[in-house]
């Protein structure tokens, strides 16, 4: 049914039960997120989506684990949809295999809403790192920074990438030419547009700003991520949001002054998912026997995602600090743009306090992606070959990740990926 015309849908009960006045059994994550789906088909009035918004706000629900998976859950299903299966097939095809890396998507992104009005760090990383992973950059325009991420790449001079042209349609032809794609939020998201003046008019941040790392609409196909918060608080309960979610691959920062980002400026607090051996596991012990299948529903399975938690700053990766106010130009997109394509055509100075804050995040999504595991280093023209395999905090090499950083600004790879997708996405007619 068409969602303009579908019949509304009242959510009292549900509203009455997570009043914290009430006596009533509190709702299941299943009946939040259940509720919440409504919104997208438009079958929630405004009084009762504000409601629900608020009630999840107040009541600090929209911070639980569940919650946020069953969500993100909803909200990816009401997505425009991929062919993952075709998807699936053309990533296996093309991914470049290293260390641990096993040449699936992947994503860096930050839920927004620090305060701090940094560089489009996130944006910029994930430029970098396309130039060895395939990349599925999610975001949007800015909602409380000056410049969001899709602000950034629009305002790229002399051709922007045309991010409103790339849809489920055409997914697949972007991938088939370069590693890196950028999936506007509202094309894949059309249900959002229900919301977004409500939210605005609340002027507080809701559980939409958490759902949006966990809602890539090829959310199935991607194998790591590194996804910065803007609260210490939630840094656990999001990488269980994770982990509920599938996630084997990831890890959950926030810099100590509330940054969503990994600071430049002193420690960041890091929550990493990582697959460990079951050892109540009965299959065979081989991992490569990837055969192995069992009618017992409930048996054990071969890893278990344990969630571990360190903190990293930036001498563990080889860098000086820097204070935030270094890298917290609060320009205008097109001024942002600017600086994007000096770092990437490597025209700034190799200690500059924005370019090292760019390589500590990219270094990052490497790390845990698994391309610093390999003990041998074959990146292209440029690379010496000359593996750090120094282990830092959390058992990861991330001096490694900066060299590799480097090489991707260095040797002009990360333009190059960026340049492709420019030219892929502006072969496009924008639906």
């Amino acid at each position: 049914m068409d969602a303009e015309l579908a019949p509304c849908i009242s959510i009292a009960p549900l509203l009455k039960q997570l009043d914290s006045r009430s006596s009533e059994a509190k709702p299941t994550a299943g009946e939040i997120a259940l509720a919440l789906s409504h919104i997208f088909t438009n079958q929630l009035s405004p009084i009762q989506t504000t409601a629900l918004l608020t009630y999840l706000h107040v009541t600090g629900r929209d911070h639980e684990a569940d919650i946020i998976a069953k969500c993100a859950e909803r909200m990816r299903d009401a997505a425009t949809q991929v062919d993952k299966k075709a998807l699936r097939e053309l990533v296996r095809a093309r991914g470049r295999k290293e260390g641990g890396y096993r040449g699936g998507l992947c994503d860096i992104v930050g839920t927004g809403g620090d305060g701090h009005s940094t560089f489009n760090i996130s944006t910029t990383a994930s430029i970098l790192a396309s130039s060895l992973l395939l990349l599925s950059k999610h975001g949007n325009r800015a909602s409380s920074s000056t410049s969001g991420s899709a602000d950034l790449l629009l305002s790229i001079l002399p051709i922007a990438p045309k991010i409103t042209a790339v849809n489920n349609h055409n997914l697949l032809r972007i991938y088939a030419k370069t590693n890196y794609a950028f999936l506007f939020a509202p094309t894949f998201h059309p249900g959002m547009k229900h919301v977004a003046p409500i939210r605005k008019e609340l002027g507080f941040r809701t559980i939409f700003n958490l759902l949006g790392p966990l809602a890539n609409p090829v959310e199935s196909v991607i194998e790591a991520r590194v996804v910065g918060v803007a609260e210490g608080a939630l840094g656990y309960d999001y990488a269980e949001a994770l982990r509920l979610s599938g996630a084997k691959k990831a890890m959950v920062v926030c810099g100590t002054e509330e940054l969503d980002e990994i600071s430049c400026a002193g420690s960041t607090n890091c929550w990493r998912l990582v697959e460990r051996p079951n050892p109540q596991f009965r299959g065979p012990k081989d991992e490569a026997d990837e055969d192995y299948t069992t009618s017992d529903d409930d048996a054990p399975p071969r890893t278990l995602v344990k969630i571990e938690k360190f903190q990293l700053g930036p001498s563990d990766f080889g860098l000086p600090q820097h204070a935030l106010s270094d890298v917290s130009p609060g320009k205008l997109p097109h001024q942002n743009a600017e600086i994007l394509l000096r770092l990437l055509r490597n025209e700034m100075p190799r200690e500059d306090p924005i370019l090292h804050f760019v390589l500590m995040n990219t270094a990052a999504l490497f790390v845990i992606a698994g391309v610093c595991d390999a003990n041998t280093s074959d990146m292209g023209y440029g690379d010496d070959g000359k593996v750090i395999d120094e282990m830092g905090p959390g058992g990861g090499r991330w001096k490694e990740g900066i060299r590799r950083a480097r090489w991707a600004v260095e040797s002009g790879e990360a333009l190059r990926s960026l340049m492709e997708f420019i030219h892929i996405s502006n072969s496009f007619d924008t639906q």
